[in-house]
């Protein structure tokens, strides 16, 4: 295969991303973030770097948190599911996952910076919102789960029981405390499952 000159665009298929323009331009997106924080990371930086046109990121993501959203989410697909069999379980699996893959400062720094630009950015705040939507969805599935086999009373809303839990996890990645010790885990989740469990009579 004919390598492809230095400075030389990589080729755009339209509204279809081409899946090396993709990758190309993801991995510049990190390496850009990874170096320099939200600071240094702007569309055109990213353009420059992955040698693509900047009408083509515009096109398949609509403004950098989009992109900062996609450069995350790459990352994220590698935290298992968790499916202990258990409300303690599952919580504490996927509390632990997700405060460990936050202690990476690739992906730590760039969640960070993504809620940094929602708070001055309405189109940011639009795309942080949807990605939430999302991830709490899957954490109600868990919830949800868990009141299936008895474990959460019935009048517990599973969104507002998931945001609970994952409110610790984003204390301590905005206040840069994400070395968590195994006990601290251990009371939050106590806590959690003991407050979501059904009322004895």
């Amino acid at each position: 295969m004919m390598e492809q000159p230095v400075g030389a665009r990589r080729a755009s298929i339209g509204a279809r991303r081409n899946p090396a323009s993709e990758k190309a331009i993801l991995d510049a997106a990190a390496a850009i973030l990874a170096e320099g924080g939200l600071s240094g990371f702007s569309i055109e930086a990213v353009a420059r770097r992955a040698r693509a046109g900047k009408p083509t990121i515009y096109r398949w993501w609509p403004n950098r948190t989009a992109l900062l959203l996609d450069v995350y989410h790459r990352s994220k697909h590698v935290i298992p599911d968790p499916d202990t069999g258990t409300l303690e379980g599952d919580a504490r699996m996927f509390l632990t996952n997700l405060l460990d893959f936050w202690n990476d400062p690739a992906n730590g720094t760039v969640f960070r910076s993504i809620i940094a630009e929602a708070q001055s950015n309405a189109d940011a705040m639009a795309a942080l919102q949807a990605y939430l939507d999302d991830r709490h969805a899957y954490l109600a599935g868990i919830i949800d789960r868990a009141r299936a086999r008895g474990e959460v009373r019935a009048d517990l809303d599973s969104t507002a029981l998931g945001e609970w839990l994952v409110s610790f996890a984003w204390h301590r990645l905005l206040t840069d405390r994400i070395e968590t010790s195994p006990a601290e885990i251990e009371t939050v989740i106590k806590t959690f499952a003991a407050g979501a469990a059904p009322t004895s009579k």
